[in-house]
């Protein structure tokens, strides 16, 4: 019975202590404009609103993203293959790869994974 105590008397404590040393730091601050001023990917929220976005730059993030979750998808392909060697699972493997290579060659063909135009 002691020992619960004593765990919830600590678990009650740090917390507390954490939280009033985040407090008396945040107190400690220098308000100026430049702290103050609202910042979300280096744009200045002052000037005007509509400033062009590149929309290259965003079609390139999302076919990142798209080819990222097929690679993650991909890896534990070795670690099934090698404790079952189903013809079943290395067609799986090859219609999966032959997708994403089918997904390279429309980009490249588009000239959407093309750094330099």
């Amino acid at each position: 019975m002691y020992i619960m105590t004593l765990i919830f008397i600590i678990s009650m404590l740090i917390p507390t202590i954490v939280f009033s040393l985040s407090l008396l730091l945040y107190m400690r601050t220098n308000k100026d404009r430049h702290k103050m001023s609202p910042f979300e990917c280096g744009f200045d929220p002052n000037s005007c609103a509509r400033i062009p976005f590149s929309t290259r730059f965003f079609l390139l993030a999302i076919i990142f993203i798209v080819f990222d979750i097929e690679v993650v998808l991909l890896m534990p392909m070795p670690i099934i293959m090698n404790s079952t060697m189903s013809f079943h699972y290395i067609m799986i493997f090859c219609f999966f790869l032959f997708i994403l290579l089918l997904g390279l060659i429309h980009e490249w063909n588009e000239g959407s994974i093309n750094w330099l135009s």
